[in-house]
């Protein structure tokens, strides 16, 4: 014999995983804002914009916009942290061109190599075996 209970403590264990969820996009959001608002004004303070600075403000824009399509479609899309990754990597690599030996920014760059072709393998994947759940997932991401 099944508890009764149970489905309604299952639907309490559902929507208190969703509210913190929410509670935590909104938190990594706000954070984002406020960073992203601390870059543009340091920006204006110093008069000046550099490249690593408009690499920081396409990262902060991705993560917006993962939190956007997590809103949207309920899934975290793989592409996206790949895509920071790799913004972040050739900001790290712009940012340290002096004394770096040519190791390191060999590896640096095959990382980003291979972060790509990670976005590739992934999007074939979605193309060629598609979600069969109904969801827009394949379509948006």
């Amino acid at each position: 014999m099944q508890d009764p209970a149970l489905p309604r403590l299952k639907r309490i264990g559902i929507h208190a995983i969703s509210a913190l969820e929410n509670i935590g996009l909104l938190l990594v959001l706000a954070a984002t804002v406020v960073a992203a608002a601390q870059e543009v004004a340091m920006m204006a303070h110093e008069r000046t914009v550099r490249v690593t600075d408009l690499l920081l403000l396409f990262i902060y824009i991705e993560i917006v916009t993962m939190c956007g399509i997590y809103w949207r479609i309920g899934r975290l899309p793989v592409q996206m942290p790949l895509y920071i990754a790799m913004v972040a990597l050739a900001r790290h690599m712009t940012l340290e061109t002096h004394d770096v030996q040519w190791v390191t920014i060999l590896v640096q760059a095959v990382a980003i190599l291979l972060l790509a072709s990670a976005v590739l393998v992934v999007r074939f994947g979605q193309i060629r075996y598609p979600y069969k759940d109904g969801s827009e997932h394949a379509r948006l991401t």
